[in-house]
């Protein structure tokens, strides 16, 4: 077995740990994200052939819950996991859309990137940690790709701006944005909040941009330990 190698990033007051090395060795590339204890593991693979007579790029992005991460066990007539939920589907397109503009251009071969949740402490949200978790696992594997992507959560609260808020601090928060983005760009923003300016709105995106950066620094120190070519 390969030995288990393990990047901290922080990020505001929360620390991030990735692990790889033990887990899916067959994977193309696969991370843990940890942050308190909430846990998840991503795995991504491509096809070796390209798919004939597409005029699209085949990736698919899955996003599993699992009830044992939250500690409960289905009971009477549903005991096994059930179809995904809209907010599991939801997270599954959150997840794609950064990741999804930084594939090679004309790119067919199939790509399948399914994140699982294993551990949810309902402190830590787990939309932005599935984007960081398949952002790193596609980083450090061989499949051709133009990131790594960091994302973030900014809220908004007593008059501050927040970098991930926990659960319970988001029920003060008068912003929720979402956003992803490179060393140099945004890519992706997706945002509600109860009637903010504008202006501080460009605020919130330029220190999330900020904010996110010790997540590309930390995915580009994996890719150099344990990448593949």
């Amino acid at each position: 077995m390969l030995p288990d190698h393990e990047f901290r990033a922080t990020v505001g007051n929360n620390e991030i740990i990735f692990r790889t090395g033990k887990l899916a060795e067959q994977a193309g590339g696969a991370v843990r994200t940890q942050m308190g204890d909430s846990v998840l593991f991503g795995t991504t693979s491509m096809s070796k052939g390209i798919r004939e007579g597409l005029d699209f790029f085949p990736m698919s992005v899955d996003y599993e819950e699992k009830l044992y991460a939250a500690g409960r066990i289905p009971g009477s007539f549903f005991r096994r996991e059930g179809r995904p939920t809209t907010r599991a589907i939801l997270t599954a397109r959150l997840t794609d859309r950064p990741l999804r503009p930084l594939f090679p251009k004309g790119m067919r071969n199939e790509v399948q990137i399914i994140i699982s949740t294993l551990s949810s402490d309902s402190i830590y949200h787990l939309d932005i940690m599935s984007i960081n978790t398949a952002s790193a696992a596609l980083t450090i594997s061989d499949i051709p790709w133009n990131g790594p992507v960091g994302a973030v959560r900014v809220g908004y609260i007593d008059g501050e701006f927040v970098v991930d808020p926990t659960i319970p601090e988001m029920e003060n928060s008068t912003l929720n944005l979402r956003l992803a983005g490179t060393r140099d760009a945004i890519i992706m923003v997706e945002a509600g909040a109860d009637e903010v300016s504008e202006e501080l709105m460009v605020e919130a995106l330029a220190f999330g941009h900020k904010a996110l950066q010790p997540l590309i620094d930390v995915m580009e120190e994996m890719r150099e330990a344990v990448g593949k070519p």
